[in-house]
């Protein structure tokens, strides 16, 4: 289904993550007239474009949908993995512990032994939410968040885990801090983790 967003937006609902991958990469591969930016999520596609025809922009998504439903539609090559050095001295990393029932260690290699994909980005610009986290590792948000999280944390909740990209509130339980810049207004694109981009997390001692 495509329903308009607001005065310039159209949202199409993907059903799934994989078909907002692929919808995503035909998007880009061959950007429709008008189109400003393209937004994926978990079950959406958000495609703004004040400058197109709202009517022949929709007729264009739904045959770009019906193509993004097949497996391998839109695949392209396989992203590069992004490595990401953390040092894991989080101050949530003990009660992560305790509600996993895993050691302080095995929290830290069943963070680092998996590769994680980027699944969209929202929050705060930059922040990617990281899908294939090891179930052993969903752990539910803070009760109460903190009012400040320093630039560079990464953190899980729920199913996800993620970098904090700026300083900003938030209620993710942090497990250690990373020194990589995961946004930057000043490259191009600003954000490294952008959707489908595959990332390691890999444990360091501390400078």
């Amino acid at each position: 289904m495509i329903r308009r967003a607001g005065e310039h937006a159209l949202l199409v609902e993907t059903g799934s993550l994989e078909v907002s991958h692929r919808l995503d990469a035909l998007l880009r591969a061959d950007r429709p007239a008008g189109v400003v930016e393209i937004v994926p999520g978990p079950a959406t596609v958000l495609v703004t474009a004040p400058g197109a025809d709202a009517a022949r922009l929709r007729e264009h998504l739904a045959r770009l949908l019906d193509a993004a439903a097949r497996p391998g539609t839109g695949d392209g090559p396989r992203p590069a993995t992004v490595t990401l050095p953390v040092v894991y001295d989080g101050a949530d990393l003990d009660e992560v512990a305790a509600l996993s029932g895993l050691s302080r260690d095995e929290v830290v290699e069943r963070h680092t032994c998996l590769e994680l994909t980027v699944g969209w980005l929202g929050f705060a610009p930059g922040f990617a939410y990281l899908t294939g986290l090891d179930p052993a590792l969903h752990v539910a948000r803070l009760d109460t968040p903190r009012t400040s999280v320093p630039a560079g944390s990464v953190a899980i909740a729920g199913p996800y885990s993620a970098v904090y990209p700026s300083a900003s509130p938030g209620g993710w339980r942090l497990l250690g801090r990373s020194a990589t810049a995961v946004w930057d207004v000043d490259a191009d694109p600003p954000a490294l983790l952008t959707p489908g981009t595959r990332v390691r997390f890999e444990a360091v001692r501390a400078p």
